[in-house]
């Protein structure tokens, strides 16, 4: 059975007492085992914080933190496939519009003109993921947190978060509706959190990963959503923080498969 042993360790400093919230713990996976540690340290004191269930299965761990050094430290394995993600008449709905960082009311004509004449949803997947795989260079550190797909395309360098809404805007503006997971990534160089568009086509999810940096078949779900404001491993409400270091590790214990992006592959 396939196996993927995925980690993370956050250093967080709260100058300023705050309500933090992670989304870091891999999502359910029907189907398949998953065998999981979680934990807070506060100043060398164990913490505990409350879970939150979101869309999609997606684990918000929130903490009212006062001022300190947290440490973070989770932990998983995550044995076998799960159950291909659910399909909703809501999901058909929301994941066509425009969303904060991926604006496809921007890119109705634009994509029109680069794809207009395909009409087989399928072959769009690949062809929207070469077509941004070959206009954008991985650069890290050349996006800003605010940046959106439109920003990405000016720019035309980014990150994985950035290639993933210029999918999903893309997709959405070519009537495919799309989303962005974040997920580990076993494979991944730079190893890190990772995002990557889920598209839907004949009623089953279907990854889209621009960068190539990683096999699709591996791809641990954490949290899914409309794009990044979703999905983000840490968000700080009221306080102050400073993020000292984040750590990420997945390996798949079987090896790396290959990966061809004219193949549909689910996120299992």
């Amino acid at each position: 059975m396939t196996e993927r042993v995925v980690s993370a360790r956050l250093d967080v400093d709260i100058t300023a007492a705050s309500t933090l919230e992670f989304q870091i713990a891999v999502a359910p996976h029907p189907g398949a085992q998953v065998a999981e540690t979680l934990s807070f340290v506060l100043d060398g004191k164990t913490v505990e914080a409350r879970e939150v269930s979101g869309a999609h299965g997606n684990r918000i761990h929130v903490l009212e933190a006062p001022v300190g050094n947290l440490q973070v430290y989770y932990d998983a394995t995550v044995t076998g496939n799960a159950e291909p993600s659910p399909v909703t008449d809501l999901d058909r709905s929301v994941y066509l519009r425009p969303s904060r960082y991926a604006e496809a009311d921007k890119f109705f004509g634009f994509a029109a003109t680069e794809f207009g004449s395909e009409s087989d949803d399928a072959v769009l997947l690949s062809e929207v993921s070469d077509w941004v795989g070959r206009r954008l260079h991985y650069v890290p550190g050349s996006s800003d947190p605010i940046d959106g797909a439109a920003d990405t395309l000016l720019a035309g360098a980014g990150v994985c978060r950035d290639y993933a809404h210029l999918v999903v805007a893309m997709l959405r503006a070519l009537n495919v509706p799309a989303r962005l997971v974040a997920v580990y990534a076993p494979g991944c160089d730079p190893m890190d959190f990772h995002a990557v568009a889920e598209a839907l086509v004949n009623d089953t999810w279907h990854v889209v990963d621009a960068t190539c940096l990683a096999p699709r078949s591996t791809l641990v779900r954490i949290a899914t959503g409309r794009d990044a404001a979703d999905t983000a491993f840490l968000d700080n409400h009221k306080g102050s923080i400073t993020l000292n270091s984040s750590t990420v590790t997945a390996v798949a214990t079987d090896g790396l498969p290959k990966d061809d992006i004219h193949e549909l592959v689910a996120l299992t």
